[in-house]
């Protein structure tokens, strides 16, 4: 598993979201891919790069697309650069030139991946996990997912206002008591699991519900699609978590926002 396979199965995330969503759109120009969902929350209307940069003047040209798309559009947008497409002397030239296009940066994301998962290295909270099929259950995962990941609750729930996303898009809350408490998604890409939005309330962390959440999901997502591999990106909160579950880094996504 190379990182091509996380830069593959991150694409896949936002494309799912985009092509559920009447105003949402999938481009694919020279180098650069676009998964636009049409929103106010900038990281979901977003690019990509999809090819090799090799220099500068290509980097530079690679920034202008998507900005004369959005830019077209009136939205703003987020560019999402899984760093090994970016020739090694040219990674700290990106900051610089995507400035140029109104991006600044906002954080970098180790790649992570696994061909298994370990077993627990504790025992695990009883958790109820749920998958997201009706109104509920996403809008416990829409609310858990504003204040987790401090975005407005109206932006978060217009990301996933289509009820063809869930189809794809496999998302699951985990209830504590009966109580919604921690969420995370699957996306699938050729044999690849993709790993996202792991979050849990902050008056109930440091209990294992993300965790056991998280394995929930997977099991799920294994038994029904026959795939072990698992990618992920990591936030700093996260990385020892994923460490001991078997997961190892093998690139850096720089994310860049308007």
């Amino acid at each position: 598993m190379t990182y091509e396979n996380v830069a593959t199965n991150l694409r896949e995330s936002f494309r799912v979201i985009a092509a559920s969503r009447g105003a949402g759109e999938l481009r694919e120009l020279p180098g650069v891919s676009i998964a636009s969902a049409g929103v106010s929350f900038q990281m979901f209307n977003a690019a990509f790069l999809s090819e090799p940069v090799e220099n500068e003047a290509e980097l530079a040209r690679r920034a202008a697309l998507p900005a004369v798309h959005f830019h077209a559009r009136g939205l703003e947008w987020a560019y999402w650069v899984c760093e090994d497409f970016v020739a090694p002397k040219l990674r700290r030239r990106i900051r610089p030139v995507l400035e140029r296009q109104g991006l600044r940066h906002s954080v970098d994301l180790p790649g992570m991946m696994a061909e298994r998962i370990l077993p627990p290295a504790k025992v695990l909270p009883a958790i109820d996990v749920r998958r997201v099929e009706g109104k509920q259950t996403r809008d416990e995962f829409c609310s858990i997912g504003s204040v987790c990941f401090h975005v407005p609750i109206v932006w978060f729930c217009e990301v996933f206002d289509s009820n063809a996303v869930w189809q794809r898009f496999r998302a699951y809350v985990g209830y504590a008591n009966g109580e919604p408490v921690a969420t995370a998604a699957i996306v699938l890409s050729g044999d690849t699991l993709g790993v996202y939005n792991v979050a849990t309330l902050p008056e109930h962390q440091r209990r294992g519900y993300g965790e056991a959440v998280m394995r929930a999901a997977l099991a799920d997502a294994q038994r029904e699609l026959g795939t072990s591999r698992v990618i992920l990106q990591s936030t700093v909160a996260g990385y020892r978590l994923y460490e001991r579950m078997g997961f190892r880094t093998i690139t850096t996504v720089g994310v860049y926002a308007s």
